[in-house]
């Protein structure tokens, strides 16, 4: 195209060249120096193709790039340890001291379980076949282990678990720890296979590729808040408390938008973060609006109810409200209604236990109790301290001799909700449960101790393996301890009392129950240990439970155990009144019935005293006390010192007891009364066997025991023992005559029950001691 401008301004024409192009329809000519164009329409499209699929790169970039940025900083996060607060560190390093600490304890209980059991097994060897010296020397030495473990055992139980408390240094020191071994072993491992695993086998992106965008994809819409955790439930135990000395500061949480994907909102200025507590205007806290996580941190009832009712409902319980809460001097108390339900699965074991974490109170903490007019409602306790100190139990009351009647009520202790412990001794049939070290010949002795300040009652005192409530002296009317033959006279004497005391309430025409008074006392029977009686001594007890209860002949047993198989009998559910001290969860179901233990008889929870510490000793759940209601609540029964005991049964005695000479002269047993009390104060103390029945009892060991021994065969033994004496005839012909006149004159000097016998069924019947025999004389000195 030519232009051309005419003006007088204008110079000469100025020639422009150039074309039109039109894309739609391009030309098909070419010039003489111009290149083919028939690929242009291909480069066109491929441009198209690169700018959309740059477009939809930008697009899956800003949609996926920060969550994938945001999942590399979540790994960091959790590799580095950073969701654990520094208190959290803190008690795990602590809990590891602690299973430690309880570790020691464990094996020094296994190996003197061990030691027992061995000793057990010698013993009942011992029984059944006799040992021999080198076993005799392994019992002595296992006997000594036992003591130096359980002594061993006794110091660890008594100390107190110190913690060593670690530095912030040191808990970084850990995280830090902890953080380059998570990286060294499992971050750069895990990430060093997918990319190999990607190299080797290129096919296997088709699936990690999506995966990884699908990944960040969802991360940019749903940012993982990076936070530390709250400390596990699990971590939450008294034990792994801070000391209130002990101050531990946490470092700043990092900015919510280092944490946060692009396009996260991060909290404004002026919003609290997590962790931070809310402030009134005129920067004061607001000490109740405060969350709090245990009972221990609660400082007014609100705040101790909203902790009961999260730990109810976290662990399942429909709990429609806390109706009533009240701080009490050793905790706090509620009273609980539940929409759908039980109160009773609060005392499942697992629920138990976890209310006890997230509560954080000590072990045995935690009492609940169902309401007997509410089936809705329980009672919760929450102990923190001890809920029976001297000043809650109070002074143990003073009786004067002959002070009271056995039928009024005594006080005896108190109830964990200030309730005095208050009932008779009157017409109970009585068995106390508990361990050794639960207190139950205390409270034993503190019945005793009242039974003996009556005026219309007296005291009898049974103990096969100890002394039973001895402590009161003088003031027992009649006491058969460690003697069976002396127990069972007492038994037999009682069985033949009852008889005729049942015989002499026709005759009076006083109906169907002994009236007490003083000419006519009441006998009440303390039996301590019955588990160790014979087996005859627990069917003669076992009758007399049965039968006496109307002729005003009372027994107040102690055990161990409850269940049958210690008792003789399935005895305990059937007597009038139970009570429960430490021992085990199916002592408390036999006694009490299987559901006691959900209804919050936890007699299983109580510990039992050791050697230096008191523990819970004493303190007892209880039923059938006449005047008491049957409820899951647990009693103190006030201590009586020996020293007391001691010094009020001499004050009594000199006052003078209750006679029985009138009530046993109108039942005809006077006279086998005044015997049974002589049997009882003769000193039967076992004598030592004499040396040469323990020499012919060694012989017949010493030949596998058989049934017989001549003198010929025991010659031998004798010789050994003393050769002076016994090797002096070797010479005569008539030297077994000789032995046998001289062991027969020795076994009489040493008023031994043994003679010599002719062996019939041996060739040419000599004369020789049958194993029976000698077994039967070694026993009469037993």
């Amino acid at each position: 195209m030519t232009t051309r401008h005419d003006g007088a301004l204008l110079p000469e024409a100025i020639v422009y060249e150039g074309e039109f192009v039109d894309d739609e329809e391009p030309r098909t000519e070419t010039g003489p120096g111009d290149a083919p164009r028939a690929d242009r329409p291909r480069s066109q499209a491929a441009r198209r193709v690169a700018q959309a699929a740059a477009t939809v790169a930008r697009i899956l970039a800003g949609h996926t790039l920060p969550g994938l940025r945001h999942a590399w900083t979540l790994t960091v996060h959790w590799a580095g340890v950073r969701y654990m607060t520094r208190d959290e560190i803190r008690r795990r390093i602590v809990h590891r001291q602690l299973e430690h600490h309880t570790e020691r304890r464990d094996e020094a209980r296994t190996a003197r379980d061990t030691t027992l059991k061995q000793i057990n097994k010698l013993v009942n060897k011992a029984a059944d076949e006799g040992l021999t010296d080198p076993q005799k020397k392994r019992l002595r030495d296992l006997g000594a282990e036992a003591d130096r473990r359980r002594n061993g055992l006794t110091v660890l139980n008594a100390m107190p678990f110190n913690a060593n408390q670690p530095t912030t240094d040191q808990i970084d020191r850990w995280r830090a720890t902890r953080g380059a071994v998570r990286f060294t072993f499992i971050v750069v491992p895990t990430l060093g296979t997918l990319a190999a695993v990607t190299i080797a086998a290129p096919v296997t992106a088709l699936v990690t590729g999506p995966a990884l965008l699908g990944a960040g994809w969802w991360l940019t819409r749903h940012p993982v808040p990076l936070v530390a955790r709250p400390v596990p439930a699990d971590l939450l135990i008294p034990e792994l408390d801070a000391p209130a000395d002990y101050s531990l500061e946490e470092p700043r949480p990092a900015q919510a938008d280092a944490a946060a994907p692009s396009g996260g909102k991060a909290p404004a200025a002026d919003e609290a973060t997590p962790g931070e507590s809310a402030a009134s205007g005129d920067g004061q806290a607001q000490p109740d609006e405060t969350p709090v996580r245990s009972l221990r941190e609660a400082t007014s009832s609100d705040q101790a109810a909203g902790v009961l009712a999260e730990a109810i409902r976290a662990e399942g319980g429909d709990l429609a409200e806390v109706v009533k809460t009240t701080q009490e001097v050793w905790g706090w108390s509620f009273y609980v209604q539940f929409n759908t339900g039980t109160p009773d699965e609060l005392n499942k074991e697992d629920t138990y236990k976890a209310l006890i974490t997230r509560l954080r109170l000590r072990r045995n903490g935690l009492l609940i109790e169902g309401d007997p007019d509410a089936g809705d409602g329980a009672f919760v306790r929450a102990l923190l301290r001890n809920p029976f100190s001297p000043e809650v139990v109070g002074p143990r009351p003073y009786r004067a001799p002959l002070s009271a009647s056995i039928v009024d009520a005594a006080d005896f202790g108190v109830a964990m909700d200030g309730d005095p412990l208050v009932f008779s001794l009157a017409g109970l049939m009585l068995l106390m449960v508990a361990d050794s070290g639960g207190g139950k010949s205390g409270v034993m002795l503190a019945m005793a101790e009242a039974a003996t300040a009556c005026q219309d009652a007296v005291v009898f005192n049974l103990d096969p393996v100890g002394t039973g409530v001895g402590g009161l002296g003088p003031a027992i009317t009649l006491s058969a301890c460690m003697d069976e033959k002396k127990i069972t006279a007492v038994l037999q004497f009682l069985l033949a009392l009852c008889s005729a005391r049942a015989r002499q309430r026709a005759r009076y025409g006083w109906g169907n129950k002994w009236r007490v008074s003083a000419d006519h006392p009441a006998i009440c029977v303390f039996v301590d240990e019955w588990p160790q009686l014979s087996d005859a001594n627990k069917a003669l007890l076992i009758r007399l439970l049965l039968l006496c209860r109307k002729e005003a002949i009372w027994f107040y047993g102690g055990s161990q155990f409850g269940t049958k198989d210690f008792l003789g009998q399935a005895i305990g559910p059937k007597l009038s009144a139970r009570l429960l001290g430490a021992c085990r969860r199916v002592d408390v179901t036999e006694l009490l019935g299987g559901g006691a233990i959900a209804e919050g008889y936890r007699a299983d929870l109580i510990q039992a005293a050791t050697h230096t510490q008191a523990n819970d000793a004493g303190q007892i759940y209880a039923q059938g006390l006449p005047g008491m209601p049957n409820r899951p609540i647990r009693y103190q029964v006030r201590e009586v010192s020996d020293e007391y005991a001691a010094k009020v049964g001499a004050e009594r005695f000199a006052a003078g007891l209750p006679d029985l000479t009138h009530t046993l002269t109108e039942a005809a047993l006077l006279q086998q009364y005044l015997d049974l009390v002589q049997l009882c104060q003769a000193d039967t103390a076992p004598q030592p066997v004499p040396a040469i029945l323990a020499v012919l009892r060694e012989a017949f060991r010493a030949e596998g025991d058989p049934e017989a021994l001549t003198v010929a065969q025991l010659l031998d033994h004798l010789r050994s023992d003393d050769p002076a004496r016994w090797g002096k005839w070797d010479a005569r012909e008539d030297r077994l005559a000789m032995v046998g006149r001289n062991l027969s004159k020795s076994l009489k000097d040493a008023a031994v029950e043994l003679s010599s016998t002719r062996l019939r069924d041996l060739p040419g019947e000599p004369t020789g001691f049958k194993l029976a025999d000698v077994i039967k004389a070694v026993e009469a000195f037993a």
